[in-house]
């Protein structure tokens, strides 16, 4: 079920970790170091990603490396958004890639690309052929994001939201499928590049569209996953049914799992991009996760859901 386990969800990216608190990152190595080895320690022959980083940022990756934060990882993973919030053209890719191959001899994954269909929805069509061009070959885990459209209702993760301008509102324009489910012309043609190329989807808690998802990604032949399973969300009434549930339902996929998002009052901050108030906790939350699903005994002989510790109204680990 889980052939992956990622530490945390674009760290380098001040919409999901805090720089004014960890402006060195000091604070988010600690943390990966501890997570990595909990993961270790329940599931040793479980790879173990750096959640994929925005930008792509060498830097970044090398100061990590001096941090002794790579020695506890087993894949680097990025994120790409050239024609709707990058800074960089999609034919960059390639070279984009080999930048973090000069800083780490990690494998590299690409667990966040995607074309927002904003201006049109023939752009997406172009930048998903494009995208499989340059990308199929050049690593070995490719997750297209999105299936779905974020649905407007329900708001994406970000520190500054409306303040973003077009950057914000491209966040709902990010799938395959329309907000009401319709298939916009690009979902034909991600048929042509599956298996190799997966999914990112996120599944909110107590996503209605879990099961749905689930026939397109067969119906499209889709064989591996990312999708998340939230620290914050950890903490709201009946958490585990639901994480059951999805797991569950993605049984017949490959998928790498993200554990990500600070519950309120665990945070340094009361905010999900704030690192917590012990590293120890979250390392404890990804181990009790590894635990309960790469074990071989169904879900539904494991023990009842119910609260897996204490209400709360944090964010769930949606849409980046």
């Amino acid at each position: 079920m889980i052939e992956a386990a990622m530490i945390w969800n674009e760290p380098n990216n001040k919409s999901h970790w805090d720089p004014e608190i960890d402006p060195e990152w000091r604070l988010f190595s600690e943390m990966a170091i501890a997570a990595g080895q909990a993961i270790e320690a329940e599931n040793s022959s479980l790879p173990r990603v750096l959640g994929g980083i925005s930008p792509i940022d060498p830097g970044f990756v090398r100061t990590l490396a001096e941090r002794g934060v790579l020695d506890h990882l087993d894949v680097v993973a990025l994120h790409g958004f050239p024609l709707d919030w990058n800074l960089w053209q999609i034919d960059e890719w390639p070279a984009k890639i080999d930048e973090i191959r000069e800083v780490t001899d990690l494998p590299i994954w690409v667990s966040e690309v995607g074309i927002s269909t904003f201006g049109a929805e023939e752009i997406q069509v172009w930048g998903l052929n494009r995208t499989a061009e340059l990308l199929i070959g050049k690593v070995p885990r490719i997750h297209w994001y999105s299936l779905y459209d974020l649905p407007r209702a329900w708001g994406a993760t970000t520190r500054h939201r409306e303040a973003e301008g077009s950057s914000y509102f491209r966040h709902f324009y990010m799938g395959l499928l329309r907000e009401d489910g319709t298939p916009k012309p690009a979902l034909h043609e991600f048929a042509r590049y599956t298996p190799d190329v997966g999914f990112c989807q996120w599944f909110h808690y107590q996503d209605p569209r879990l099961d749905d998802a689930v026939g397109w990604m067969k119906r499209l032949g889709v064989k591996y996953l990312r999708t998340g399973i939230s620290w914050a969300d950890s903490f709201r009434p009946n958490a585990l049914d639901w994480f059951d549930r999805q797991m569950e339902a993605l049984e017949d996929f490959d998928v790498t799992v993200t554990f990500c998002f600070t519950p309120e009052h665990r945070g340094i901050a009361p905010h999900h991009t704030s690192p917590p108030q012990a590293k120890e906790e979250f390392a404890e939350f990804c181990a009790s996760m590894i635990r309960r699903y790469t074990n071989a005994k169904p879900v539904s002989q494991r023990p009842a859901g119910g609260d897996l510790m204490v209400p709360s109204h944090n964010v769930p680990c949606n849409e980046a």
